[in-house]
């Protein structure tokens, strides 16, 4: 398997509250991460979410595919990488979350959203120019 190409990382610590009764991340959380690091990506490519709304354009979720492999605990440093691919009039955001300490990879999830403007689907068209020196 082809080794991804990430565009964009960011750490976050895991918090206490964010774990069940057995010290381990809920699974949830694990997509909250996710949803926190296509945010910041957006905004470090120059354009948040809000900016797109009042431009009309949402970048909505479709779908949601996650894999998980090994758990994060109560002050663990996460790092969720991702990568960027357009399928059709999908944007498919690929997310992988590593234990920092050990690298390990922890959690794989496969993000997948489409672009409305004021209300109506679209092709995607509306998201192509401000995403395409990030596509893989």
């Amino acid at each position: 398997m082809e080794k991804p190409r990430y565009i964009h990382e960011i750490e976050i610590k895991v918090r206490d509250y964010e774990c069940d009764m057995q010290g381990i991340v809920n699974n949830a959380n694990y997509q909250h991460y996710m949803e926190h690091a296509r945010h910041e990506f957006l905004l470090s490519a120059g354009k948040g979410f809000t900016d797109l709304r009042e431009q009309g354009i949402e970048c909505v979720v479709r779908h949601v595919d996650i894999e998980y492999r090994v758990s994060l605990r109560s002050k663990d440093i996460a790092v969720c990488r991702l990568y960027l691919r357009r399928e059709g009039p999908k944007y498919v955001f690929y997310q992988d979350i590593y234990r920092k300490s050990d690298n390990k990879l922890c959690t794989r999830g496969k993000v997948e959203s489409v672009a409305t403007v004021n209300g109506r689907a679209t092709r995607g068209d509306e998201l192509a120019e401000y995403f395409k020196d990030y596509l893989i």
